[in-house]
């Protein structure tokens, strides 16, 4: 099982960005301020495998950010790190590390680094994202991306910033992302709010459908639901989707200097 990739393309959360007519949203949604997080924020995320109605524990991933400074700006450099656990590693062993260095001004991507060991299987890509001209670079080759692109793990944390009470149950978000000398065009369904129980404890939430990549491990479509914190921070509590067999639980089950206080906590 793909621990670290589940964990990036399945918790993005939404982009803020203005209304139009007809609850449809502009293409333009570069902009942005951060409001939701800090620099020293740290999340920790365990994956759960479903098979014939039992859970189990298989991997972790965390995720956490510092200030820095790349070609002259401010950055936050962002790094989650996946792996399975020891138990695991005889059977499939994930050790994955992805970067971004977002851009603290307009929360663009200036470089992504993805680096991976799943079951073997390896692969590492080091992009920077141009903005004077709208490119992708990377050892592969140039890359036409859209004036507001983002990375599998910057799209992440812009999509914290949404405005929430903008949005209607149904309402669809789109974004685009690039990965794999790829642009995505993709959306996320906002489905409403509602309180949950996760492995942590039980909190207020916001909820939505990603519409995702078909792969090896997803069917594609909306199969998967998200629920993200029903407060400022608004940080992903609980991934639920069908993979190929089975099924898999994300839950977050520690935090470290959020920037405001989980309000949406109702109790442990």
């Amino acid at each position: 099982m793909r621990i670290f990739i589940t964990i990036c393309i399945l918790l993005l959360t939404g982009l803020s960005f203005p209304l139009r007519a007809g609850n449809e949203f502009d293409d333009e949604f570069c902009g942005a301020h951060n409001t939701a997080f800090l620099a020293g924020e740290s999340l920790t995320y365990k994956v759960l495998y479903k098979l014939a109605n039992v859970y189990v524990g298989a991997g972790e991933a965390i995720f956490s950010n510092t200030l820095e400074r790349i070609s002259g700006r401010d950055v936050y450099h962002v790094v989650g790190d996946g792996k399975t656990y020891s138990f695991y590693d005889k059977f499939y062993k994930v050790r994955d590390r992805y970067e971004t260095y977002i851009d603290t001004a307009t929360l663009q991507p200036l470089k992504f680094i993805r680096n991976i060991n799943e079951g073997g299987y390896k692969t590492y890509e080091n992009v920077t994202f141009v903005k004077a001209t709208n490119t992708a670079v990377s050892a592969e080759g140039v890359y036409k991306v859209p004036s507001c692109i983002q990375d599998v793990l910057s799209a992440i944390f812009y999509a914290r910033n949404i405005d929430w009470n903008r949005l209607k149950p149904g309402d669809k978000v789109p974004f685009d992302m690039f990965l794999d000398r790829q642009v995505y065009h993709l959306y996320i369904r906002y489905l409403g709010k509602e309180t949950i129980r996760t492995k942590y404890a039980r909190f207020r939430t916001i909820k939505f459908k990603p519409l995702l990549i078909k792969g090896t491990i997803f069917e594609g479509g909306e199969k998967m639901t998200v629920w993200v914190s029903d407060d400022p921070n608004h940080i992903a509590l609980r991934v639920e989707s069908p993979i190929s067999v089975g099924s898999v639980i994300v839950d977050m089950i520690n935090y470290k200097n959020l920037r405001h206080p989980l309000s949406s906590l109702v109790d442990l």
